[in-house]
Order: C-alpha cells, then structure tokens, then sequence
C-alpha cells in the first residue's frame, strides 16, 4: 500500500467526513481538509499533496477559481485535481477538462470506493 495525502476542498461537512472516512479505510491515504478554496490554496502551498479533490460549487471562491489559482501558482501548478461535482454533464465535464482538471468524480459517489477511482485515475497502486 503506498502511502498518498490527499487534499480534499468542499464546504460541505457531510462530503468531508464520508470523503475522509472512506480514503482512509479503504487505501490507508491521509486526507487534509479545507473548507474553502481560499484556504484549500494555502494548505496546498504548505503540504504539497499528492492530489486534490476540488468541489466546484463553494460559496466565496467557487472550485473554477481555486483551481485557476491553484494553475497559476509556481507552487500547486503540477498537483493532479479532480473536481468533485453533482454537476457532470458531458459538455461540463469536457469544459472543467480544458480548465485543467485530470478527471470529474459526480456526486454522490460510493466513499468506499472513491480511491479506487482515484488510483484508477492517476494510475496508482493500493
């Protein structure tokens, strides 16, 4: 099992824990969580996840402009994100690729299975 962190940014309380619990559980992986993009910007700077599973719609800074900063940093340019979203038609999920993201998760998705999508995605172990 190889051992990932994994940055989680959504403001949704429910989202966090199921997200936390279910990485944790399934792959062993730690999971950081900020509530906000604002802050989700900084703690990325701080510890350089290995990913970052991003909400697009957040209050304050929505999830297309912290991933724009996120982009644009020296810093947090080279880190994976996976947008997290219950908006995922394919013209969006098309539109959230050119921004940059490396895939689109649709919520609700099974927590007991999400770092497999994630392994699957980025092409890691468990």
């Amino acid at each position: 099992m190889t051992h990932k962190n994994i940055l989680l940014i959504d403001d949704e309380e429910t989202i966090q824990e199921v997200v936390q619990v279910g990485i944790e559980i399934e792959a062993g992986w730690q999971v950081a969580i900020a509530s906000s993009g604002f802050k989700g910007i900084d703690l990325a700077q701080q510890q350089q996840p290995d990913v970052i599973l991003l909400d697009v719609m957040m209050p304050g800074m929505d999830g297309i402009e912290t991933l724009s900063q996120l982009k644009n940093n020296d810093q947090t340019s080279s880190i994976p994100v996976i947008f997290l979203t219950a908006k995922a038609q394919a013209d969006e999920k098309t539109q959230f690729q050119s921004l940059g993201v490396v895939d689109v998760i649709t919520k609700p998705f099974n927590s007991m299975t999400l770092a497999s999508q994630i392994a699957k995605i980025l092409g890691w172990e468990i």
